[in-house]
C-alpha cells in the first residue's frame, strides 16, 4: 500500500508568497498564518484557514492551500474539520480524476475508528463526485458503507447527516426511484436551514423533485412531511405553482380538483406518461377520504357508494379494495357476495383546513351524544350519581 505523505514546504516562505498574490481583504488573514502556526496555536489556525476558504475571494487559491499548507499541519486538525474543509475545496476540481484522487487520498487519511463522523463526510462527498461522473456502482458502495457507519453512532453533526441524505437522494433521483427519493430529501431539507444552505433556483428544483416523487411513489400516500414543509412556498408564484395545488388535491382526495388539473399534465411529460397510474392513486386517496368522513359506525360501504366517491366503474370497485388493503392504506374486509366493504382502519395522514373542520364536527356530534347519554343515565338512575 502506498502512503500518501504530506508534501514538505517552507512555512515563511509559502506564507510570505501567498501574502503577495492574494486579495487585499485576505491578506490580514494570511498574515495571520504564519504567526499562528509558529505559535503553535493549531485550533486558531485552523479556524483562520476555514475563514479562508469560506471567503468568495478565496477560490483561485483553495486548492494549493489546502494541498499545502493545511497538508504541512493537518494531523494537529480535528478530523471532521478537516474534512468539510476539503469537501468545499474538492468542488473546484474540473478534471475527474484530479478530483476523485484528491478525496479518494483525503479518505486514505482519516481514521475511521478514531472520527467516524469524518469518514462518513468525505466518503458520502467521494460517493457524489462518482455520481457526478456517472459511476452509480461505485456511488451505491459507498453510501452504503457510509449508513453502515452511521447506524452505529449514537449522535452525529448535522453536517454529516446532510451530506449523507444529499448523495443519497440524488442517487436515487439518478435511478427514477420515487420512494427512497422522497424519502432521503426530506431527511436531508431536515438537517439543513433550506433559506441559507438552498439558493432560491435550488429550492424551486427541490420542491419540484419532491412533488413529482410524491406522486409517482408506489408506496407514497402520505404527503403529510411535505405538505407541512416551508419548500413548497419554492413553487408559489412559478411555473411549478400547480404543482403544489396538485398536492394538496391528492392528500384530500379531491378526483373533481384532480381531472381540473389533469390539462396541465403535458407541462410535465413524466406525469403524463403515467396517467394511468395516478388515475389510481387519485380514487385511492378518495376511498380514504370518504371513509374518513364516516362516523366509526358507518364504515360499512356498498361496491356503487364507493363507485360513487371515486368515479369508478362499479366492476373496478373490488380491484381498488384490494389495492387499498395490500399498500395498508385501509383495514377491513371485503364481502363479495354482497357487494360490501368493512373498514375498520385508515392510514392517518395531515388534514387539511377543511378536513380539521369536518373532525370538529363530528368531536361536537360526539360530545352532544355523550352530554345526552349522561342525562339519560342520571334520570334513569339517580342513585348512581348520589353515590359518586
Amino acid at each position: 500500500m502506498q502512503v500518501d505523505t504530506a508534501p514538505k514546504i517552507d512555512v515563511d516562505a509559502y506564507v510570505s508568497g501567498l501574502y503577495s498574490t492574494v486579495p487585499p481583504e485576505l491578506q490580514a488573514l494570511v498574515e495571520s498564518f504564519g504567526k499562528l502556526h509558529h505559535r503553535k496555536l493549531w485550533h486558531q489556525l485552523t479556524q483562520a484557514v476555514s475563514e479562508f476558504i469560506d471567503h468568495s475571494a478565496s477560490k483561485p487559491f483553495r486548492v494549493d492551500i489546502f494541498t499545502l499548507f493545511v497538508r504541512e499541519f493537518e494531523s494537529h486538525i480535528n478530523q471532521l474539520t478537516l474534512v468539510q474543509m476539503g469537501a468545499k475545496v474538492s468542488r473546484e476540481f474540473e478534471d475527474p480524476t484530479t478530483h476523485l484522487n484528491f478525496l479518494t487520498s483525503l479518505l486514505s487519511r482519516i481514521n475511521k475508528a478514531e472520527s467516524p463522523e469524518a469518514y462518513v463526510l468525505v466518503l458520502s462527498t467521494l460517493a457524489h463526485a462518482k455520481l457526478l461522473y456517472g459511476d452509480l456502482l461505485g456511488t451505491k458502495t459507498d453510501i452504503d458503507e457510509a449508513g453502515k457507519t452511521l447506524d452505529d453512532l449514537d449522535s452525529v453533526d448535522p453536517s454529516v447527516n446532510a451530506a449523507y441524505y444529499s448523495v443519497s437522494a440524488d442517487y436515487y433521483k439518478a435511478r427514477a426511484e420515487y420512494a427512497p427519493y422522497y424519502k432521503n430529501s426530506l431527511l436531508y431539507l431536515a438537517c439543513i436551514d433550506v433559506n441559507v444552505d438552498l439558493t432560491p433556483a435550488e429550492r424551486l428544483q427541490r420542491a419540484h423533485d419532491l412533488g413529482v416523487s410524491a406522486f409517482l411513489g408506489d408506496t407514497i400516500y402520505n404527503f403529510g412531511e411535505l405538505l407541512m414543509h416551508p419548500i413548497l412556498d419554492s413553487l408559489d408564484n412559478t411555473e411549478y405553482d400547480w404543482i403544489k395545488k396538485l398536492l394538496f388535491t391528492f392528500n384530500e382526495g379531491n378526483i373533481g380538483k384532480f381531472e381540473s388539473l389533469a390539462p396541465l399534465f403535458p407541462k410535465e411529460p413524466i406525469l403524463q406518461e403515467n396517467y394511468p397510474f395516478l388515475r389510481q392513486k387519485i380514487c385511492l386517496m378518495a376511498l380514504i377520504e370518504s371513509v374518513f368522513k364516516r362516523p366509526a359506525e358507518d364504515r360499512t360501504m356498498t361496491f356503487e357508494a364507493i363507485a360513487h366517491e371515486t368515479r369508478l366503474p362499479v366492476d373496478e370497485v373490488e380491484h381498488l379494495l384490494m389495492k387499498a388493503l395490500s399498500l395498508k392504506l385501509i383495514r377491513g374486509s371485503i364481502d363479495q357476495v354482497d357487494e360490501k366493504a368493512s373498514i375498520t382502519w385508515v392510514q392517518p395522514r395531515v388534514l387539511s383546513r377543511p378536513q380539521i373542520g369536518q373532525l370538529a364536527d363530528r368531536l361536537t356530534a360526539w360530545c352532544d351524544k355523550l352530554n345526552k347519554l349522561e342525562g339519560f343515565v342520571s334520570q334513569t338512575t339517580p342513585e348512581l350519581f348520589a353515590n359518586a
